[in-house]
C-alpha cells in the first residue's frame, strides 16, 4: 500500500514516525541528563521570581512539546522527504541541538546568563523552523507553536532568574 505522495510505503511512513520519536524523546532525555540532578541541588538554592512554575510542571510539559515536535517534524518529512525539505529539518535539528545544549548551560554549568544569550538564538531557530514548516504543512506549523510560546515563557524566566541572581 502506498500514501497519497506515491513515493513512500505505509510501513515507511510509520517506521519515521517512530525515529522522529525517538530523536526528539531523546533530546528530551539528554536535557534531563543536565536538569534532574540541579533541580534539588543548584536550581533549589537560587532567587527565582514568584510565578516561577512549580517543578513537577516542567517534564509533563517538555514531553508533550517533545512529541508534538516529532510529530511536527515527521509531517514535513512525509510529505516532501529529506532532500525536498533539507532548510526545513536542517533547522528543526539545529533547534533540537540547541534545545539540548540550553539545558546544559543552564542547570549543568550554571551559566544563567549564557543560558539567556543561547536561549535568544534557540527562540530565532523555532521561529525560523515554525516558519518553514508553515510553508510546508500547516499542521506541521501549529504543532510548533506551543513550543515557541514555552520557550518565550522559558526565555523570560531565564532572563528573570539570571538578572535575580546576577553578582
Amino acid at each position: 500500500m502506498v500514501v497519497d505522495e506515491g513515493c513512500m510505503t505505509v510501513r515507511a511512513s510509520w517506521v519515521g514516525l517512530i525515529v522522529f520519536m525517538l530523536l526528539c524523546l531523546s533530546v528530551g532525555g539528554l536535557g534531563a541528563v543536565a536538569t534532574t540532578p540541579e533541580i534539588q541541588g543548584w536550581y533549589s538554592t537560587i532567587r527565582k521570581p514568584s510565578w516561577n512554575p512549580p517543578n513537577s510542571i516542567f517534564g509533563p510539559v517538555w514531553t508533550t512539546l517533545y512529541i508534538m515536535m516529532a510529530i511536527a517534524g515527521w509531517v514535513v518529512w512525509k510529505r516532501d522527504g529529506f532532500k525536498a525539505a533539507v532548510l526545513p529539518l536542517s533547522l528543526f535539528a539545529l533547534q533540537l541541538g540547541l534545545n539540548s545544549a540550553w539545558s546544559f548551560l543552564f542547570f549543568a554549568w550554571h551559566q544563567p546568563g549564557w543560558a539567556f544569550a543561547e536561549i535568544i538564538i534557540l527562540w530565532l531557530t523555532i521561529f525560523a523552523t515554525l516558519w518553514s514548516f508553515f510553508r510546508r504543512s500547516r499542521t506541521a506549523g501549529w504543532l510548533m507553536v506551543p513550543y515557541l510560546s514555552w520557550v518565550t515563557f522559558a526565555t523570560v524566566l531565564n532572563f528573570a532568574i539570571w538578572r535575580l541572581n546576577a553578582g
